[in-house]
């Protein structure tokens, strides 16, 4: 028909979740700028869809990984790292010799030229002579966005531990603040009112709160069946919900429309 519109282009997207084992287990989590067109002002973790650069064939010489990294999930690795250290300062990356590294000088300055595309990424890693550990992450689950959403994504979830001597700093464009907290108490915020919590951040929090420390959060996850996840409004006496696949981890989930952000 005429007035029918065109299908939403879904948009390859990655995100990262950073955990901690000190002073306890916790989650890198960030707080977007209110200005910011998707989730404003929410509690999420650093993530982005994947950029040009992200899929430089260059980047074989500066990852760990390349080899054992499908090819049309490099760039997405890629963007994950890349967004992490754009939107909280943290780097997965190690030196020639194995090394983690530690931070640097001329990484924090970098950030803005980076995220403001003024400079390449791979410019900046190529300058610290490192590469990214694409090893480091481990997929935690996949989430298409709804297709009555004005903006939709197709998101790899990916789990990480943090490196210990880098400090989580907020860009203080796309991100506002940058804290570390426990699963659970993310939650208990997000119920209160304290914190505002898209669902699907909501969903991926409750599935990480079942994790002991870090170790663990990573082998559930390797040791998981992905499903994708493509949320869905289904009619119920109580009014519409959105359903997401009773298959993919997160129990019989039936969320009432009046709730979702």
């Amino acid at each position: 028909m005429a007035d029918e519109k065109p299908p939403v282009k879904i948009m390859p997207a990655a995100t990262i979740l950073l955990v901690r084992d000190t002073p306890t287990f916790e989650v890198l989590m960030v707080k977007r700028h209110q200005q910011i067109d998707f989730a404003s002002g929410a509690l999420v973790f650093p993530g982005g869809k994947t950029h040009a650069g992200d899929h430089d064939p260059a980047w074989e010489q500066r990852v760990i990984g390349w080899d054992a990294t499908a090819p049309e999930k490099r760039a997405l690795r890629i963007a994950a790292i890349r967004e992490a250290y754009e939107e909280a300062g943290i780097l997965l990356a190690r030196h020639a010799d194995g090394e983690t590294f530690r931070g640097d000088e001329r990484a924090g300055p970098a950030r803005d030229d980076i995220a403001h595309d003024r400079r390449a990424f791979i410019d900046l890693v190529n300058e610290l002579d490192v590469h990214l550990d694409l090893d480091a992450l481990t997929v935690f689950a996949r989430w298409i966005t709804p297709n009555m959403m004005p903006k939709r994504f197709d998101t790899y979830f990916y789990v990480a531990a943090a490196p210990a001597d880098q400090l989580a700093v907020c860009d203080g464009w796309e991100t506002v603040d940058a804290e570390w907290i426990a699963p659970n108490e993310a939650l208990r915020l997000a119920a209160a009112g304290e914190r505002t919590v898209i669902f699907p951040t909501r969903m991926n929090l409750q599935l990480l709160a079942e994790a002991s420390d870090a170790l663990d959060a990573v082998v559930r996850a390797s040791s998981r069946k992905l499903v994708p996840v493509e949320p869905k409004v289904t009619q119920t006496p109580d009014g519409p919900v959105l359903a997401i696949p009773p298959d993919a981890g997160y129990g019989d989930v039936a969320e009432p429309m009046s709730r979702v952000r």
